[in-house]
Order: structure tokens, then sequence, then C-alpha cells
């Protein structure tokens, strides 16, 4: 028997989209997300179902703030976050990386093209002065995604996200509206980034049921996956926290290095050899 004979093949673009529906139908899981194919295949390989990107972790790793890669950028990081993988895809896709209702569409499709399983469009504008865009604008914006997916494969998954608490909005009431008519405009999962205590988070689950929600937990001391599962949550995210991790192992590291000579925190955990052992491949 030839050794390729006997490995596991790789699953489709299509049958990673189908397994990342039925993640949504019940139960409760965690989707970390990592940032480049090597923390990908790490998250992989711990059993984690499914991955979702992170716009601010690619962003530090290319040496960019947040929200400052370019549409081609993400669409390179994408393909290579896909090709990385065996587990369905969520891309953190921002505002589409545009403003006008083509570029948005296009922007998705090329995006479903690149064999994500899912991907979220936000309702922020990134102008501190008027953060979201008007209600009617956003819905506008989420059926263009809705539109783009149907035309490319309608398995992808959209989520919509009102960004309410992140940009200083922090209104319930708006929230719940904003989700509520995103969940009308076609998206199949609903995320309010910046929820705080069980009451707004239960509040968010009851206005979209049936539809399942995401809940971001983004630093320590937050709750269970048990206590966001008994709350209705059906997915919970980790955003940009993993990469905050890392990048601050490397500073303790680095800066110790700079400011007194010292290499005693270059301990690595994982080694070397372990490593270079989950991805060295079968």
């Amino acid at each position: 028997m030839s050794a390729s004979s006997t490995e596991t093949p790789h699953p489709s673009i299509a049958e990673k989209r189908q397994r990342f529906r039925r993640l949504h139908e019940s139960g409760c899981f965690v989707i970390p997300n990592p940032w480049d194919p090597g923390t990908a295949r790490y998250l992989q390989g711990l059993g984690f179902k499914a991955l979702a990107t992170t716009s601010s972790g690619f962003a530090w790793s290319q040496g960019l703030a947040d929200g400052k890669a370019s549409f081609e950028m993400v669409r390179a990081h994408l393909q290579a976050m896909v090709a990385a993988t065996d587990v369905p895809i969520n891309a953190d896709f921002e505002g589409g990386y545009a403003r006008d209702i083509a570029g948005l569409e296009a922007n998705v499709r090329a995006a479903v093209a690149a064999g994500v399983a899912g991907l979220s469009i936000e309702d922020s504008t990134g102008d501190a002065t008027a953060p979201l865009y008007p209600l009617a604008t956003a819905v506008e914006r989420l059926r263009a995604a809705r539109r783009a997916i149907d035309q490319s494969d309608p398995a992808t998954l959209l989520v919509g996200r009102a960004e309410c608490f992140i940009v200083g909005v922090p209104d319930l009431e708006q929230t719940l509206t904003r989700l509520r008519a995103y969940a009308e405009a076609g998206a199949d999962c609903l995320y309010a980034p910046g929820l705080r205590t069980p009451e707004q988070i239960a509040a968010v689950v009851a206005a979209v049921a049936p539809k399942p929600v995401n809940v971001l937990v983004s630093s320590a001391g937050g709750r269970t996956v048990a206590e966001l599962a008994s709350l209705g949550v059906r997915r919970i995210s980790v955003g940009g926290a993993l990469a905050r991790v890392a990048w601050g192992a490397f500073a303790r590291a680095a800066r110790a290095l700079a400011e007194q000579g010292s290499f005693d925190a270059l301990s690595p955990a994982p080694s070397t050899q372990e490593l270079n052992e989950l991805f060295r491949g079968p």
C-alpha cells in the first residue's frame, strides 16, 4: 500500500461549509482566533472544530494597526488560512473593505472564492464622529453581502455584527434593534462584541432566537463556556486576545534583553522539537 493511500483525505470547501453550518444548529462551541497558518494549525491540533480570523491579530503580524490591512492583503491571508487547515474558517471581514455597495459585493464574492466557511460584516464606519452606519444603510450593506453570498455559494454563513458597545455607543436597545434587523436582512448568526453582563447576553439571545449568537470573551476572568452555554450562546470567540497573549510574551522577553541584558525569559514552551513535529505533518 502506498503512503499516499493511507493519508486522511482533506475535506472539500463544500464539506467545511456544511460542517460549519451544523456547528451552529445546537450546543455551544469555542471558535478561537489564530492570526497566521501556524497558529491555525496549532489550534486545529488541539481539537477545535472551527476557527475564525482576527483582523487585529493579522494586522499586528504585518506591522499595522487594526483596520489598516488592505483588502488584497486580507484576501491572500484568507486563502492561506483556508489552505493550511482542515477545519472551517470564519473570516473577520470588518466592514467588507468597501464603503460602496458594488465594492462590498465584489469583496464578499472574493472572500467566498477564497474558501471561507463564513464571514462577518460590521456596521461601524471607522469615523469617531459618526461611528455607526445609519440603520437603513447598515441593513442595505448586510443585504448586499447576503446577495453576494447567495450568488457565490449560499452555504457560506453570514454573521451580522452590531458594534455599538465597542465604538462608544453602549446602548442595549439600539443593539437589539440592529441585530433583529440584520437577522431579517439575511444574517445567519448575530454578534454584538462588548457585551458584559448575563442580562445583556440573554437579551441578545432572546431578541434574535432561534438564530445563533456569537459572544466575544477577550480577557481573563470572564464567564466559562458552560455559563455562556446556559445563557443560550451558540459560539464563543476571543478576537485578538490570543495574539495579545503572544505579543505579551514576546514583549517581556525582548524587553528583558534590551533593558536588563537577561535571557531568562527565553525558555521556550512549546519546544523547538514539538513545533517541528507539529508542522512536519504525516
